[in-house]
């Protein structure tokens, strides 16, 4: 299984495809980066020599945010957020959703499970 930026890539899938298991690359940039290195999209990943996972290795150290460093930038713009006290910093800070979706019904994946509120249909008024 060739190791790449530091993730196991599967090796029976195509290196395009295989790219994309990487945090920070998507279709888009696995195609910029084998036509970059001059790969052939249709290779394999078990396939690819040495010198060939090396210069991707490479390609990705020196011009992409990829893996940690990605995911560490994008933690510190959601502290920068919550530190100025805007708005979607605020949204971030209660965990509810942070792009103008609706939270009347739905929104279950930020907000979690449903709580119970005890009491609330009894109350007459």
């Amino acid at each position: 299984m060739p190791r790449i930026s530091g993730v196991d890539i599967p090796d029976r899938k195509k290196i395009r495809f295989s790219l994309r298991y990487i945090h920070g690359i998507g279709p888009v940039m696995a195609d910029e980066i084998i036509a970059k290195i001059g790969i052939d999209p249709d290779k394999k990943a078990h396939e690819l020599t040495e010198n060939e996972v090396a210069q991707i290795n490479g390609l990705l150290d020196s011009e992409y945010l990829v893996e940690g460093g990605l995911r560490r930038q994008v933690q510190q713009n959601i502290q920068r957020l919550r530190e100025i006290r805007s708005y979607r910093g605020d949204r971030h800070r209660r965990g509810l959703p942070t792009r103008g979706q609706r939270t009347r019904c739905n929104a279950r994946t930020r907000k979690g499970r449903k709580k119970t509120v005890a009491g609330k249909k009894g109350v007459k008024g």
